[in-house]
């Protein structure tokens, strides 16, 4: 499985959705309280990155 998103809890017990990529992560979501709430992170990212814009600040 080359890239797939992970849902884990923090040291603070929130639960935190990470997109992972050859078993590195190349990014996670903030904490939310609930693992529907992570799940529906996921969701939005799958539905709506697709079409994302490139901002370029270098």
């Amino acid at each position: 499985m080359a890239h797939h998103f992970k849902i884990k809890r923090n040291k603070g017990g929130e639960y935190v959705a990470y997109f992972m990529y050859n078993s590195e992560v190349m990014f996670w979501t903030e904490g939310y309280s609930s693992k529907a709430s992570a799940q529906n992170a996921i969701e939005s990212i799958k539905k709506n990155g697709p079409e994302a814009d490139t901002v370029d600040e270098s």
